[in-house]
Parts: C-alpha cells; sequence; structure tokens
C-alpha cells in the first residue's frame, strides 16, 4: 500500500486571537503544521501534500521538511482537500486527510488508521466516546432530549480511505457543497466508515485555551536533563 498523507492548513487563526494562519502558530517552538506532518511521516505515510494559503506558501515552505508537497488551499476545509487530493501522486492507494490543527497526534494513532486500510476497509476514522452526558436543545436552549451516549463517538483526524473511495466520493460532490469533514463526504457516496480508537492527545487547537493545554502537554513529554546537566 502506497499511503500520502493530505494536510489542511489553509485555515485563519481568527478563533485563535493569532495574527498569521492557524497552522504557522508556534508550539514548542515549532508550527502547529510541523508537529501534524511529522505525525504522518512517523506513523507510515510515504508522502504528503499541504494545502496552504496562498499568500504564505513561502513560510511554510520554510516550516516543512523537503519533499513535502504544498498546494494553494480554498476558501473552505472541503475545497482545500479537494486541491490536495488532485496534487496526490497517481501511485498511491490510500490517503489520510489530517487536520494541521490536531497537533499533537501520536504516530500510534496513524499506523492504526493504515492498519484498517490495509485490512480492506474503504474508510476508517479515529474515535474516542463520549464522556458527557449530552443533550438537544431547541431554539430557545431548552432541553428537548439526551440521545443515548453509548452509541456516540467524537471523531478525530487523520481519517484514512482507499484512493479509489475518495476520488469517487469527491467525483460525486458538487462543487461549492460543504461538508463536516471527509467521512461525510464518502458516507454521502455511500461509502461505510469504519473506526479505530483515537487518543486524547490528539485534541483540535480551535481558541488559546486549546494552545494553552497543548504547551503544557509537550512540556510534560519533554525528556527530564540529565543529572548534572546545568539549566541555564
Amino acid at each position: 500500500m502506497h499511503a500520502v498523507g493530505i494536510v489542511a492548513a489553509a485555515g485563519s487563526g481568527l478563533r485563535l486571537g493569532a495574527d498569521r494562519p492557524k497552522a504557522l502558530v508556534p508550539l514548542g517552538g515549532r508550527p502547529l503544521v510541523a508537529w501534524s506532518v511529522a505525525a504522518l511521516l512517523d506513523g507510515g505515510v510515504a508522502e504528503v501534500v499541504v494545502a496552504v494559503p496562498a499568500a504564505e506558501r513561502d513560510e511554510f515552505a520554510a516550516a516543512l521538511p523537503a519533499g513535502v508537497v504544498l498546494v494553494e488551499g480554498g476558501a473552505t476545509r472541503t475545497a482545500s482537500v479537494r486541491a490536495a487530493l488532485a496534487a496526490v501522486p497517481g501511485e498511491a492507494t490510500a490517503v489520510l486527510v489530517h487536520d494541521a490543527a490536531r497537533p499533537l497526534t501520536p504516530p500510534a494513532v496513524v499506523s492504526r488508521v493504515l492498519a484498517a486500510l490495509v485490512a480492506g476497509a474503504p474508510a476508517v476514522v479515529p474515535v474516542l466516546p463520549v464522556v458527557d452526558t449530552t443533550v438537544a436543545v431547541d431554539d430557545a436552549g431548552i432541553v428537548t432530549g439526551a440521545p443515548d451516549r453509548g452509541s456516540l463517538r467524537r471523531v478525530q483526524t487523520p481519517q484514512g480511505f482507499s484512493r479509489a473511495a475518495l476520488d469517487a466520493a469527491y467525483d460525486r460532490l458538487p462543487v461549492g457543497q460543504e461538508l463536516t469533514d471527509d467521512a461525510a463526504v464518502v458516507r454521502a457516496a455511500g461509502i461505510p466508515v469504519g473506526t479505530v480508537p483515537g487518543d486524547e492527545r490528539s485534541a483540535k487547537v480551535t481558541v488559546a485555551h486549546d494552545l494553552a493545554l497543548a504547551e503544557l502537554m509537550v512540556g510534560a513529554a519533554a525528556p527530564e536533563p540529565a543529572a548534572g546537566t546545568v539549566l541555564r
């Protein structure tokens, strides 16, 4: 299997309060997008295509390893993934789509997605159980019901697909139609989506509080200095 990763990195940093595209916001001394690309490569993909804002292409190129392919992203996530998919090499048999805003995704999650594709799944997403009580509300904010959380899952990325399934699903999706993620695109085409265990460390960085938590996780994972090391 020849797997290629796509990273959606063309989003703004408005909700994060950043003065640059969110994917270029630093975490532990390097941009979010660099973490996400590394997770894909360390997890087993052969190549990575990143959808970026056209105006910051040079900054992305400087932040990422040589060999990472950059394409101009669109105004929406769906448009960005469509543009990146067009740049995936013809020999690819599997595609993993990842959010730049999930920088601390462990490579083991990537490997689980790849293993499910090797086993024959046409599409697979990493998921976590819903642990909080979840309710439905009406327009006035009044609780109208509480779905059984036992069957609910939180969906993460990277989401993995056979190349043929993802191509067919995007071919069927009308240009301009926006769906929440790529699993929704393939489900709209009638393709079943399987699941593998996700990881709490794969949390999405959306607002400043999320970034602060990610910084704490990076700090907690840093190795202890060797005995006798002088800290400066």
